[in-house]
């Protein structure tokens, strides 16, 4: 039989296992990512506390501490592959807890986003111009409160592309997990293939499947940006002169 009667062979016998790894790649890929921005949101907020003169020499000590921690943490993740880490993570602590495989790779994939989406969170409040902080500053405003009304508002619509590109990431880079038996889209293509020894079919229709849920999902992520960007015209309602007023405006798209 040629490749393609291979595939079509192999998709007729091994198709609910190809859809089961496929539900295991995006579960661990969407859950993952979602904790991981939460985590990424944490830590940007933190490392963006600033220390002004008139804080107490324990309150400077203590952010230089939580940040000097914070910052380790990001550049030993985001300096080490994922695979390293899941061998080192999954059969060192998490086996000797016996925790579930899909949770410790769920908890994996977590901990190596948050890594890199502090930094993509950080570069998104620090693009927020700086009047932005002294505006909601002198209003009163602390800054949890200025980071949850003012600045996350705007740093995330920013760093949205970013997002989606770190969810697509995952997709594709949780193939590295089979290396801890987690039966995701790569472990199935190796089983479907070995069992025949035609591993091209197999992985030919690997890399299909995660094209197409990279395809799908980037144009979803689009959607959703041009979503939040509201209309393409819009009418300003009142003025501190004339609360009757209104202007009419077009944003360029």
């Amino acid at each position: 039989m040629n490749t393609f009667q291979w595939i079509g062979k192999l998709l007729s016998e091994y198709w609910l296992s190809f859809l089961r790894g496929m539900g295991s790649t995006l579960l661990m890929a969407i859950v993952g990512t979602a904790v991981g921005f939460l985590i990424g949101l944490l830590i940007a907020m933190v490392r963006t506390i600033p220390v002004g003169p008139g804080d107490t020499p324990f309150r400077r000590g203590l952010l230089r501490g939580v940040n000097a921690v914070l910052a380790a943490y990001v550049e030993i993740i985001r300096g080490t592959p994922m695979m390293v880490q899941a061998l080192i993570i999954h059969y060192g602590l998490f086996v000797p807890m016996k925790v579930p495989s899909m949770l410790s790779a769920i908890i994996i994939i977590s901990f190596n986003t948050g890594a890199y989406m502090a930094e993509i969170v950080r570069g998104g409040i620090i693009s927020v111009d700086k009047g932005q902080f002294e505006g909601a500053h002198a209003i009163g405003m602390s800054h949890r409160q200025t980071m949850t009304h003012v600045i996350l508002p705007q740093a995330i619509r920013n760093i949205m592309p970013s997002i989606g590109n770190e969810f697509v990431v995952n997709i594709k880079d949780s193939s590295v997990l089979s290396v801890i038996a987690i039966t995701e889209l790569m472990f199935v293509s190796k089983q479907a293939g070995g069992a025949y020894a035609k591993f091209v079919p197999a992985y030919l229709i690997c890399a299909f499947i995660y094209f197409v849920l990279t395809f799908t999902v980037t144009r979803i992520l689009r959607y959703l940006e041009k979503k939040m960007d509201g209309n393409a015209s819009y009418t300003i309602c009142g003025s501190q002169s004339d609360p009757a007023a209104e202007i009419h405006v077009k944003r360029e798209v």
